[in-house]
Parts: structure tokens; sequence; C-alpha cells
């Protein structure tokens, strides 16, 4: 089997910067830039649009700059016009090298857009690639609406196609451009236009309006293509543009005849890294570079994991820099939560293990996020009952009202004898312990005194779904503390003073 090597050219900075609301300043071009050719190690870069701002042209001047110090220069590529000499003394001014010659690949486009004839349109654009080359700018061309010039004005492509193999262009670039193109129709289309002209060099250019993008990319390198053009997140105009990630894992585990030079590892920083500049977040389950995607939730994939990988596939995280993790939620099953255990370096017994999987299997119930780092805060709150649980808090009303004292009343169980009392305090906390105080004065016990209470949110954990309440009391000249688990920082103080008032009665 014939190795075949395919270019891969990013066109983030360029293409993807025309997703909705996302403008990257010259710094953040520069370093995005600095990124995929030095690390991501693509082959190419689209880095801007000729004649757009003062700005782009400085952002490309910054870009062109660093590239001539690092031999990178013939691998930054603008997208120029056919406008006379506008767009080639534009790139002389930003020190560029290539152009991407934005031209009409459809008839329908040249008649209704530019009102022009083919032999006109031609012969504007011989003026421009003659001008480029005299002024030593390598020149690609676009071929706009393509993939619907195939559809419905194909003699006008192949004529425009053989009057391109005649001039000085090293790349002839076909862009779906409204992302309209079946999978099949993009095999058929390239392989038609390769079959013809073996010789030359044609990058496909997929969109994603139907979540076919990376389809039709992997039909297009069947087809023959010899250059693709992706985007970070998938970014780009409407649904934006096949996506750099999915592509390459597709490419590097379904495509053995292709060789690309894409160092996969770095995916997912530059992933992140365009999603901060960008301000467009990236969904959870996107392939390859979601948050979520590398997380197995169900307990019984843990659980398989530990019998010889059994929902392992070829995506394994580490290849992207990742890893994998075990999401705790009502779901989660032991094997699960031992994942997470054995990261932590923590064992628990059969019987332990038990009482902390319920607890995390309630908190998911209640929709609540546990991440690994909580689960220190779990175990301690769950197995630090070493009590026979003769108090409880049955249940309970908190009311606040401007203008107004905070009132409680509260339902609870004191060795099976049943009370509920009201109160006004100070606070919520505070009504709730006057509620608690005037049940146990009727058992005539005396509660201990609180003199330090204080919350915090588990360290390291970015969950929403807990926070610590910790109570120190003093009864007589001794001090304890105790402490309650909740998402809510009352609900957390209310099940540490339970625990407080089982440990008197007992």
């Amino acid at each position: 089997m014939s190795i075949r090597k395919i270019e891969i050219m990013d066109t983030t900075l360029r293409d993807g910067e025309q997703t909705s609301s996302v403008s990257f300043s010259a710094s953040e071009k520069l370093t995005i830039a600095k990124l995929l050719l030095e690390e991501l190690k693509v082959d190419r870069i689209e880095i801007a649009s000729a004649r757009v701002s003062e700005g782009e042209l400085q952002a490309v001047k910054d870009v062109t700059e660093w590239a001539s110090e690092n031999n990178y220069l013939n691998a930054v590529e603008v997208l120029t016009f056919v406008d006379k000499d506008v767009s080639i003394n534009w790139m002389l001014d930003a020190g560029a090298k290539v152009q991407n010659l934005l031209t009409k690949g459809s008839l329908n486009h040249l008649t209704h857009q530019l009102k022009k004839t083919p032999n006109q349109h031609f012969k504007e654009i011989e003026e421009n690639i003659l001008l480029a080359q005299k002024n030593n700018i390598e020149t690609n061309v676009y071929l706009e609406d393509w993939s619907n010039g195939m559809r419905n004005s194909k003699t006008y492509v192949f004529e425009f196609i053989a009057f391109l193999s005649n001039l000085p262009v090293k790349r002839i670039m076909l862009p779906d451009t409204l992302g309209v193109l079946t999978p099949k129709e993009s095999f058929d289309f390239v392989k038609e236009i390769k079959d013809k002209y073996p010789s030359l060099h044609f990058d496909f250019h997929a969109h994603n309006d139907y979540d076919l993008g990376v389809s039709n990319v992997m039909e297009g390198i069947k087809a023959g293509a010899d250059g693709l053009h992706l985007t970070v997140n998938g970014m780009g105009e409407r649904a934006g543009n096949a996506p750099m990630a999915s592509t390459i894992a597709v490419i590097n585990d379904f495509m053995h005849n292709i060789e690309i030079g894409v160092n996969e590892t770095y995916l997912h920083t530059i992933s992140k890294l365009v999603e901060t500049f960008s301000g467009v977040m990236i969904p959870e389950n996107k392939p390859v570079v979601g948050a979520n995607v590398f997380t197995q939730t169900a307990g019984i994939h843990a659980d398989g994991d530990n019998k010889n990988n059994l929902y392992f596939s070829k995506l394994m995280p580490e290849r992207f820099g990742r890893t994998r993790k075990y999401a705790l939620g009502k779901s989660s099953g032991k094997a699960n939560i031992q994942k997470n255990l054995q990261e932590l370096g923590l064992q628990l017994n059969d019987e332990d293990l038990k009482k902390v999987t319920q607890r995390i299997i309630e908190l998911g119930d209640k929709k609540q996020v546990v991440t690994k780092e909580d689960l220190p805060y779990i175990i301690s709150d769950v197995l630090d009952r070493n009590y026979e649980e003769k108090v409880k808090i049955n249940s309970y009303v908190l009311t606040h009202s401007k203008g107004l004292k905070p009132s409680t009343t509260v339902s609870v169980t004191i060795e099976k004898e049943a009370f509920e009392e009201s109160a006004q305090g100070d606070g919520q906390f505070d009504a709730f312990m006057n509620a608690i105080k005037q049940a146990f004065k009727k058992r005539k016990i005396t509660l201990p005194k609180l003199i330090d209470y204080a919350v915090r949110i588990p360290p390291g954990s970015n969950s929403d779904a807990l926070c610590e309440t910790i109570i120190t009391w003093k009864n007589d000249e001794k001090e304890f503390k105790t402490r309650g688990l909740d998402s809510d920082q009352t609900v957390s103080a209310i099940k540490a003073t339970e625990k407080m008032l089982n440990i008197i009665i007992n």
C-alpha cells in the first residue's frame, strides 16, 4: 500500500475568525500562529484577509516578522482578491509571501455577483497571478462556490481549471463554500477533477452546515485530495468548518495509507487556547477536545475498564495530552468510586464503600455534580458517625423576609419522641438553633455553646455540589468539632448540628 502525504492547512485565524462576534487581537493571532506551526505542526496557516483593516495589517506584519525569523514564512498565507494591484500591494506591505486568491468557482456566482463573462474574469485573474509572480509572491487559487459549480456548471469549472493549469499556480483550492455537499458528491467531484488533472495539487475545504464536514473530508481524501483546510474547534461562518481535532483523529485511526505531520498531543492545548481567545465555548461532548469525552459515567463502564479495559477504544485520552476520568453521580457504581479513590491513594472496606456510594447517588439525584476532590470530604462526612442515631432532624422550614426576623419551624425526634418547635433569630441558622434549644429544653438537656463556625469548599474542587461547614462546640470545659456537607451552606450547618446533638445525647 503506497503512502500518500496530505498537507494540513489551518484557517482558524482567517475563516475561523469569521465566526459571529469573534475577533482575535494581533498578539492573540501571533500566539495561535506560533502554536499551530511550532507545536501542532500543521503544514500551513491562513491568517487573514487582505485590505480588512489597519489592525489586521499590523497583526499580519507581526506574524510574518516572526515567521521570517523562524523559517515559516512560506507556510503563512493571506486571502486576497481580484482587485488589480490592491491586494498585492497590501501583501507586500505586510511582508507576506503566499496569496490565496479568491475567484469564482461557479458560473452562478460569476454571472450574478460579478456580472462578468468567464473570459473577463480569467483575464483579470491572470494579471493578478503574473503581478504576484513578479513580486515574488506565490499563488494558490480558491474556486469560491466550487461545490455548486460542480453541480450546476461543471463545464465552466473544468474550463477554469484548464486555464489555471497553464499559470504559475501552486495549489487549486476546492471549497464547499455553503457546506452543501454529501459525502458521495465530495468523493465524486474531487475524483473527477483529480482523474483529469493528476499532476495538479488540489486542496479540499469543507464546511459543516449539515454536520458532514468530517465525513466529506474523508471522502475528499479517498478521492485524491492533496490538502485539507481545517479550523480549531470547527470555528467558521454559520455552522463552521471541518474541525481539526476530529479530522486528525479519523485520519490517524482509519486512513492507514495517509500520512500527516500534525502532532495530535497538542490538539487539546490549542483547542483550549482558541476557546479562551475567541470566547466561543467548546461543547462538553465535542469529540476529542470536549470536557466529557474521556469521562466514564456509568458504573458498568468503570467495572469493564477494571476487567481488561473492555470500554477502551483507539481514542485513548493520553494521545491528546489528557486523562480518563470516572464521573461521580447517580449513575456511579462502586467501580467508578474505586477508580477515583485509587487516584487519591485512598482505600475503603466494602461496607464503608457502600455508604459513600449511596451518599454520592443521593447527591446525583439532586442534580449535583461531584468531583474527585470532593471525595475525601464525603468520606469524612459519611464515616464520621460512630454513634447510635438517637436524634433526627426530620424536617424544617427556613424563612427570610425583608424587614422581618428570620424564622424557623423544626420537626425533630429525640430518642423516639417527636417535637415541633418554631423560633426566630438573627439569621436562619440562629433561628434554627433557637428552635432546637426549645425542643431539648423540654427534655431538660442543655446544648453546648457554639464558639466557631467555618464554611469552605473542598480545595481543588471545581464542583458546585458541596460546601463543608465545620462547627466548634464547647460543653463544660471540653471542645469538639462536627462537620456537615451539603450543596447549601445552611443545610450543611444543620447536618453538623445534627451530629453534635447525637454526640451529646449518646
